[in-house]
């Protein structure tokens, strides 16, 4: 199984941003984790705080993965360009949210990605892209 993590901006900065939202970890820390928790598993990972660059490893891993774990960070609300990405797609994509986006400012409400998404998840912190991994774990067996 392969598994490619894409996350959107600011997410570089998780550990030191909003610890008090996000948590005091770094990603790279929690993919380590996973990596050792899931060593079955091929884990790619990318994140990027340009909206095209985004899109383009959507496309790019969309085809070939077992499925996509997306976090679009605040792209989430205002990207039309990564929706059609997802849509496009044949690999399944999850949205992921580390925050719960529904008791966030009314703007963090509307996700243009969930109509194109295999399914969302949000507001289990970190978790929540294990909670995605085990969702492909499940659907693939």
């Amino acid at each position: 199984m392969d598994i490619f993590i894409i996350n959107g901006p600011n997410l570089n900065l998780l550990g030191r941003r909003e610890p008090e939202v996000y948590g005091g970890r770094t990603f790279e820390d929690y993919l380590a984790q996973l990596r050792q928790k899931y060593s079955d598993i091929k884990f790619s990972y990318f994140q990027s705080n340009i909206e095209g660059e985004i899109i383009s490893k959507i496309q790019e891993a969309g085809f070939s993965y077992t499925g996509i774990i997306l976090n679009a960070g605040a792209y989430t609300h205002t990207s039309v360009g990564i929706a059609d990405a997802v849509k496009a797609v044949t690999t399944p994509v999850i949205e992921v949210h580390i925050s719960n986006t529904f008791s966030r400012e009314s703007f963090r409400h509307q996700s243009y990605l969930s109509p194109a998404a295999a399914g969302v998840i949000i507001g289990f912190g970190l978790k929540s892209y294990e909670l995605a991994l085990q969702s492909f774990i499940l659907h693939t067996e």
